[in-house]
Order: structure tokens, then sequence, then C-alpha cells
């Protein structure tokens, strides 16, 4: 397939939102699409659908315990992301892969899945929610954008995240619990390793 792997490292929230931004309007403008790795520090992002009481602090609060909050045109509630959470934003032209954004989703999720299970640990989509979850307990958010079918915005893996932040929040408006690879496994991830397996499973995905 033809897209481009990006490396962001580490990268303050509001900067990678401009720059997929910028990945947008390439892509629309023909160029290949994009596949960007990063991490962020301590941020909430409020999709469309955040209810009044996702938030179990104000923002002020928020910003006082480090963590910034920002309003952001994707699809659902609440989510968090943090240092140990690998956060990949996909930058894809739907007309060439289909303009369904609930079949995106699940191959998204699907993806997911895959990456989850080459880890030995075994993972599902629930119907009716989004995300990933090992039995109750929520470890792959997802949340996406489109213009002009071009998506953005994508998924939050828990590799080694401190989970303790989750209860700043109802994750993705959710009565949920996190969790994260390390905790499931009980041993160190590196996330190079997981990296390099999201892109083994999505060139599966979308050939």
């Amino acid at each position: 397939m033809n897209i481009q792997i990006e490396d962001w490292g580490t990268v303050d929230y509001m900067r990678a939102y401009e720059r997929q931004r910028q990945a947008v309007d390439a892509v629309i403008g023909g160029a290949p699409g994009r596949l960007i790795f990063c991490e962020h520090p301590p941020v909430l992002t409020l999709g469309r659908m955040t209810k009044p009481d996702s938030l179990l602090y104000g923002r002020e609060d928020m910003e006082a315990r480090g963590v910034r909050v920002f309003s952001i045109d994707r699809g659902g509630d609440v989510t968090l992301h943090a240092p140990g959470q690998l956060v990949v934003y996909v930058i894809l032209d739907l007309n060439k892969y289909g303009r369904h954004l609930k079949v995106y989703l699940e191959r998204l999720e699907q993806v997911a899945v895959d990456l989850l299970k080459d880890f030995g640990i075994l993972a599902l989509g629930i119907p009716g929610q989004r995300g990933v979850f090992v039995n109750a307990d929520k470890i792959v958010s997802i949340g996406v954008g489109a213009r002009k079918w071009v998506t953005y915005h994508g998924l939050g893996i828990n590799v080694s995240t401190d989970l303790s932040l989750f209860r700043l929040i109802r994750p993705c408006g959710l009565n949920v619990h996190m969790t994260s690879m390390e905790k499931l496994l009980g041993r160190p991830v590196q996330m190079m390793d997981v990296r390099a397996g999201f892109m083994r499973r999505f060139q599966e995905q979308f050939k």
C-alpha cells in the first residue's frame, strides 16, 4: 500500500493536531496517506459526544494536576492521552478504501485486536461500544474524524500508561476500568515492538 510511516516521538497535543490537519490537506491534494505514531504529555480530548459528567473534575482542577483539556473535532466522548500510550493517527483516503466510516472503524478495531493477540492478549470489540476491551476493561480507545473522506485522529493503545490518570474521567463516557499491555502481561513492553506489530497488522487490513 502507498502510505508513509512517521514517528513524531513525544509531541504537544495541539502541535500534533495542526500537523494532522496539514497532512489531511496534503492527502486531499493527492499525497500518499500517513500512518503517524507518537506519544503525548497528559491531555484530555473532548470529542463531539462528550457528556457533562464525563469529566470528574473541572478544567481548572485538571490543569492544576498537569493535565491539559481540549475540545476537538472527532467523534466520541472524552479520551485521555499520556506517556506510555501509543497514539496512532491514520490519515487515509477512504475514496480508495470505501466510503464507510463504520466499516473503517471496525477495521481499525480489528487491527488492534490482532496486534494484541500477537502479544498473547485476548481482546475484543464490544457491540455498541467503540474501542477494544479485555474482558470488561478497556485497553484501546478509538475516535476518528474525516474531511472529504480523508480520515484523521485514530487510536490510543495503553502500553505502559499510568492508569491512575483515568480516575479523572469516565473514559469515553463509560463506567469502565482501563488496563494496559504491561499490566496484563506483567512485564515491560517495548513501544518499538508495538509500533512494528501495528504496522504489520494495519497493512494486512488496508492492502
